[in-house]
C-alpha cells in the first residue's frame, strides 16, 4: 500500500506560479512511476504529467507542455509539479498518483491516489 499526500495548492493570479508536492509513504517510492492528474468541476479527471521511476522520462499533456514541470526526489519520497504561467483554465483539484508500472498516462494504470489539492487561478 502507498499513501500519497498532496500539498501546495492555493489561489494565484493568472500568469503566476505554484509548486505542488506529493509525499509518499508505505512502500519503496522509487519502485513506482508517478503522475499528476486534475479534475475541474463537471469534467473528467485528466492527465497532466508523469515521471518514470528514476525520473529520467517525463510525459506531459499538450495543454501544459512548456509551462509545467514534473520532477521527483527519491531520497525524499516526493514528487513535484512546478506550474508556471498559470491560466484560469488550469483551475482544478490536482491529484497525485502512483503506478506499479514504469510510467503511465492513463487513469486506470495508476494504483494509488492522493486526496487532491485545490488550485484556483483568477483572471
Amino acid at each position: 500500500q502507498v499513501q500519497l499526500v498532496e500539498s501546495g495548492g492555493g489561489l494565484v493570479q493568472a500568469g503566476g506560479s505554484l509548486r505542488l508536492s506529493c509525499a509518499a509513504s508505505g512502500r519503496t517510492f522509487s519502485n513506482y512511476g508517478m503522475g499528476w492528474f486534475r479534475q475541474a468541476p463537471g469534467k473528467e479527471r485528466e492527465f497532466v504529467a508523469a515521471i518514470s521511476r528514476s525520473g529520467g522520462v517525463t510525459y506531459y499533456a499538450d495543454s501544459v507542455k512548456g509551462r509545467f514541470t514534473i520532477s521527483r526526489d527519491n531520497a525524499k519520497n516526493t514528487v513535484y509539479l512546478q506550474m508556471n504561467s498559470l491560466k484560469p483554465e488550469d483551475s482544478a483539484v490536482y491529484y497525485c498518483a502512483a503506478t506499479r508500472g514504469s510510467i503511465a498516462t492513463l487513469r486506470y494504470e495508476y494504483n494509488y491516489w492522493g486526496q487532491g489539492t485545490q488550485v484556483t487561478v483568477s483572471s
